[in-house]
């Protein structure tokens, strides 16, 4: 349980730092990751990536477009294969949005799986 809460406080960290490879780190290579926003921004996904470097696009994509990007974390709830992260996604000149957002982990100790619910 210990590792899911350290596992989401260096993906907060990561994020928040803007580091992509740090953030990438935590992932396994065959990850999937759904979020709204992915959606919205990338109809043809179905809100779906899959893989390290669908990610790094995904994420590389959103720092370049919004520099001010944070999350700032709310509460963390984790058991032996997940954790919930609730946060306040803020960037500059758009208004804030409460998110819940679940990490799922295998056996190696990396995310397999994450979702992104907006409130």
């Amino acid at each position: 349980m210990t590792s899911n809460i350290a596992i989401a406080q260096k993906w907060f960290e990561a994020f928040n730092e803007h580091n992509l490879e740090k953030l990438l780190s935590l992932y396994d290579n065959d990850a999937e990751h759904y979020s709204p926003k992915l959606k919205i921004r990338h109809p043809e996904t179905h809100g779906l990536v899959k893989g390290k470097s669908a990610l790094r696009q995904w994420w590389k994509d959103a720092f370049d477009r919004l520099p001010t990007l944070h999350y700032q974390m709310q509460t963390l709830t984790a058991n032996d294969q997940r954790v919930f992260m609730e946060y306040i996604r803020q960037a500059q000149g758009e208004e804030d949005i409460l998110v819940a957002e679940v990490l799922e982990t295998g056996t190696n100790g990396l995310i397999k799986e994450s979702r992104v619910y907006h409130g």
